[in-house]
């Protein structure tokens, strides 16, 4: 397997960001980390070897930036507008540095997949929903998506909010967004074992949002045996990657 430990110097985060890139070819992925967690942690926890198959074929090219976390949504010492404005700093990094390297280095010109466990499944939904046109597939494991889980309270800031979609999405009504959800895949897991529950509870919440503003999804609820851990990431993530091969999609 073709693998790279690479880096790029980010103007918006003023800061060197360290990345893997696992593949040769096919459609590119984003890994957003779990809390806090590094550009290593994707293949450190088995997931790059559970999704070998699909990576030898070709059909997907990983790439796994480290994450900004400690610097925004667990800086629990800024206010919840800084920690907001924050991640915005790193949004921009993955949509105007990042993501056009990964076109040009990978001479892909399409939408790409993000996906991500725990954290990183929050991060998934809230680009596949804020930057629709640049990731049309989504896979997102055992996440929570109402940025409150992170801020508390956060009152009237804007850099929150819109970045909370369990608040912003109910709310949302520009046309263009809402054609580009009915055409992307989005793919919403979450087992209903161990350490799940307030999971459990963010996906259906953001299921009811997404049937209400008729956006076909998939949420997908696994046993009560499936716990909120690496050992169930590691089954589902080559799972859905069957299936979007089924598909066609990559």
């Amino acid at each position: 397997m073709h693998f790279e430990r690479r880096s790029q110097y980010s103007h918006f985060l003023q800061q060197e960001v360290y990345f893997n890139v696992y593949g040769h070819a096919g459609k590119p992925i984003v890994v957003f980390p779990s809390s806090g967690g590094s550009q290593n942690e994707y293949g450190d926890f088995g997931m790059i070897e559970a999704c070998r198959p699909f990576i030898e074929q070709g059909l997907v090219k990983f790439y796994t930036p480290d994450s900004y976390d400690q610097a925004s949504w667990f800086a629990t010492w800024k206010s919840p507008e800084a920690m907001g404005q924050a991640h915005d700093r790193y949004d921009q990094y993955i949509i105007q540095e990042l993501v056009p390297l990964i076109r040009y280095e990978s001479q892909w010109h399409g939408a790409l997949i993000a996906t991500g466990c725990s954290m990183g499944a929050y991060h998934t939904v809230n680009f596949a929903l804020r930057h629709p046109d640049v990731f049309d597939t989504s896979i997102a494991l055992s996440g929570s998506y109402d940025a409150k889980f992170f801020t508390g309270d956060y009152g009237n800031s804007p850099s929150v909010y819109f970045n909370s979609p369990i608040d912003y999405l109910p709310n949302l009504q520009d046309a263009w967004f809402i054609e580009h959800y009915r055409r992307n895949n989005f793919i919403i897991c979450v087992g209903q074992g161990a350490w799940e529950g307030p999971h459990i509870a963010d996906t259906k919440r953001l299921q009811q949002i997404f049937s209400n503003k008729n956006i076909p999804a998939w949420f997908d609820y696994w046993g009560h045996d499936v716990a909120h851990d690496w050992e169930w990431w590691r089954v589902q993530m080559p799972y859905y990657l069957g299936k979007l091969a089924e598909q066609g999609i990559i």
